[in-house]
This record gives C-alpha cells, structure tokens and sequence, in this order.
C-alpha cells in the first residue's frame, strides 16, 4: 500500500474533494471548530451550525471572538437540533469514534435526515496505525471504536440512503515540544477521562521519550476520510 499523503490542513483535503462556495454547513462534534474557522475565512457566503456535546469546550466556544456566519449549538450527532434538509454538507471530524457505539447507526440517519437530497458527509477518522497511536493506547485504547466508526458507516451505506464517492487516506503531522505539552494537549482533554496512575503516566512518558529531540517530538497521524452523498428516498 502507498504511503498516505501528508497534509498539514485538512482544508486543502476537503476542499479538493467538496464544492464550499455557499454551502449551508452542519458540523457534528466540532471540537474547537478550527476547520470551520478556516472554510468561512475562505467562503464568507457559507453559513456553519456547530455541534458540541462536551459543555466545557461549547463554554469556550462560545467565550471565543465571534466568527461571522458560525452558529454553535450544544448538542450530539444522535440528535440534531435542526429541521430536515437543512443543510448542504454535514462535517464529522475525528467525531464518529467518539459517539456510543450503540447510537453511531443513529447519528448517521441524523445526518441523512437533515441533510438535502444530493447532499454530502465528510467523515474524517483516525486510522489505528502509527507511532502516536501506538502511544495513546497505553491509556486510551480506541481500537474498538474506531473499527465500530467504519462498521456503523459500511451498515449506513448498505441500508440507507447513502452512495460512496470518495475514500482517501492522508496523514497530519503532529509535533509535541515535550512530554509535558503531550499529557496537556492528549491526556488532560474536557471530553474524556482517563484511569491514570502514576505508573501508567511513566509507561506513557517512556513510550514517548525515544521519540523526542533536541526540536521535540515528531509524529504523523493517518486518517481515512470517507464521502458519502444522500440520495433522494
């Protein structure tokens, strides 16, 4: 298999393969809403509603400078809080593996349901692979929920309403300056709690170490992104 293609912004990715110029946005899980940032300062005429189910980083979203034409919402991809076809385009980031896996088949069918006829799901996640992931697992093990994220969306396409067009895999490089940015940025996050002990935090941190120069530590991450377009019932 060829190496995945490395790409510093998921923009240049999802603006090769989806139209943006006025589309109407659902973004389902948006995290700090980064990407979406980045398409409204290039497509000003589109409009983005933004889901975030973990109340600290809504409060912090919504604390931000505003963005013209971004909308957040809290909220859950099983429940979209928006009428049917209502939007263009339906964004799920590195999102899928975070939803209950018993409500993955749900959250799918939501994005059917308010997205138009003809419209398209982007769902980017992390591939199980990779010098990082092989890092994060020692505390955070999403082998399981990763592989029920490609299950739930080969189940959406067999029985709904859903055609394939585009699968593409890339990488991002991610670079920590140091173990101790690393435990900030992927061991301390609002949306998830992990079972830390010291002796794990040591395995970690000696997982780690081998990887860190004089510049820090660099990695890539491997992500597969799937586009699905909703057909007409």
């Amino acid at each position: 298999m060829n190496a995945p293609t490395l790409c510093h912004d998921e923009y240049e990715v999802l603006s090769a393969v989806v139209p943006l110029a006025g589309r109407r946005i659902v973004e389902l899980g948006c995290g700090d809403a980064r990407l979406v940032r980045a398409v409204l300062a290039r497509h000003p005429d589109c409009r983005v509603t933004a889901l975030e189910v973990d109340a600290v980083q809504h409060a912090k979203n919504l604390a931000a400078p505003p963005t013209p034409g971004l909308t957040f919402v809290a909220g859950g991809a099983e429940a979209v809080p928006a009428p049917d076809a209502s939007f263009d385009l339906a964004l799920m980031l590195k999102s899928l593996h975070h939803v209950p896996i018993a409500a993955m088949g749900q959250a799918l069918a939501e994005a059917a349901r308010v997205l138009v006829p003809g419209g398209l799901l982007y769902v980017s996640e992390p591939v199980y692979d990779g010098g990082l992931n092989d890092i994060v697992r020692l505390y955070n093990d999403e082998g399981t929920v990763r592989a029920a994220a490609q299950a739930a969306l080969d189940a959406a396409l067999a029985n709904g309403p859903w055609t394939e067009i585009v699968r593409h895999r890339f990488a991002q490089p991610v670079r920590f300056a140091d173990f101790a940015e690393f435990q900030r940025r992927m061991m301390q996050s609002s949306f998830a709690t992990y079972t830390l002990n010291d002796a794990l935090v040591e395995r970690v941190r000696a997982a780690f170490m081998p990887h860190c120069g004089a510049d820090g530590a660099a990695f890539e991450r491997p992500l597969l992104v799937r586009l699905l377009r909703r057909e007409a019932a």
